[in-house]
């Protein structure tokens, strides 16, 4: 890849990460406020809020770091598989693109604050939890992106 599309596919690349933290953390914040609220219908606001939030964010973010991180890996020296700390950052966000699609569900949370407090609660720290996993992958694989570990694969 030339030099000059290499920069702007890792400035793509860098803002849709950061971009896709700071939607995370977004999630994070409405979540823990839904949870800690007694105003159920604060909390129904906020749960209804989140789709937008994962649809209009999250996805296209995710997809094009990953579509981004893959290009990149593939087209330079430290190849995709070559490094330990490369395999770890695609695993990473893989993981994190699993753990929104298979463990977070605001509309589900949406649909428990309207019968109520009880059904709500056994839930809600689950997805608090479930978007704190996502932030720490995210900044492991920020770390790595720096650090860059040497370890080879074979």
């Amino acid at each position: 890849m030339r030099p000059r599309i290499r920069k702007s596919v890792m400035v793509i690349h860098v803002v849709v990460s950061v971009a896709l933290l700071g939607e995370v953390w977004g999630l994070v914040v409405l979540n823990t406020a839904a949870a800690l609220t007694k105003d159920l219908e604060l909390a129904h606001a906020a749960y209804r809020l989140m789709p937008a939030l994962v649809f209009a964010g999250g996805i296209p973010l995710s997809l094009t770091a990953l579509i981004t991180g893959i290009l990149l890996a593939l087209t330079s020296h430290w190849g995709l598989f070559r490094y330990y700390w490369t395999a770890a950052k695609l695993v990473l966000l893989v993981a994190v693109i699993c753990v929104g699609m298979f463990l977070f569900d605001p509309e589900g949370m949406a649909a428990a604050t309207e019968g109520g407090r009880a059904a709500v609660a056994t839930r809600q720290w689950g997805q608090v939890a479930a978007l704190g996993t996502q932030i720490v992958m995210l900044m492991i694989a920020t770390a790595l992106s720096v650090f860059k570990p040497r370890g080879k694969l074979r």
